[in-house]
């Protein structure tokens, strides 16, 4: 097989996408490849050897942009750009699935294993995203002054740390993969 950055294998029952190899031949002994590994659903990398004569499965992946419609019992439900389809994807397999918010749009990557056999591998939120204050305590005048954090609940539902001085009804922008916030949005 002709290893290459990008390419997306099957190991250890799992799917990672190779971000980076190196050739060695060593003075003794047989030549082996040293990859960087990156794990499709849960993002870790790994490093790890292989002999230049093991037979690695290639595995197809592909994603397409879609924009979340609602959520119904377990299940979210989103649909295609491109086509219009939809499809639903069960609530646990997502992860900071309270941060959608109605129309958002997102990539859904897919294992492909035939024609008409498709797995769903996972879902890469924005990296941010603007959400509204619904509620958070009132701070009095004076209270602001040691910059500290309370408590705010998203039009989302979420429940997340913002500074003091940010009020009902404002703006603010989340980090969705560290699930902090950034800045106050004015509209």
């Amino acid at each position: 097989m002709n290893i290459r950055k990008g390419l997306y294998i099957q190991f250890n029952k799992e799917i990672y996408k190779i971000i980076d190899f190196l050739h060695v031949k060593p003075g003794k002994g047989y030549a082996f490849i040293r990859t960087k590994l990156k794990n499709m659903v849960t993002g870790s990398i790994i490093e790890n050897n292989f002999s230049s004569r093991s037979k690695l499965q290639e595995v197809r992946i592909e994603y397409n942009f879609y924009q979340y419609l609602y959520k119904k019992k377990n299940c979210i439900y989103f649909m295609d750009e491109i086509n219009c389809n939809q499809i639903q994807i069960k609530e646990k397999l997502i992860k900071n699935v309270d941060l959608l918010k109605e129309g958002m749009r997102v990539s859904i990557f897919f294992h492909i294993k035939n024609e008409k056999e498709k797995i769903f591998l996972f879902l890469k939120m924005p990296s941010t995203v603007i959400l509204k204050v619904k509620h958070t305590e009132i701070v009095k005048k004076g209270d602001t002054i040691n910059n500290t954090n309370k408590i705010a609940v998203l039009e989302t539902g979420t429940k997340l740390l913002v500074p003091s001085f940010i009020k009902i009804g404002e703006f603010v922008k989340i980090n969705t993969e560290h699930r902090s916030y950034i800045e106050r949005i004015t509209k």
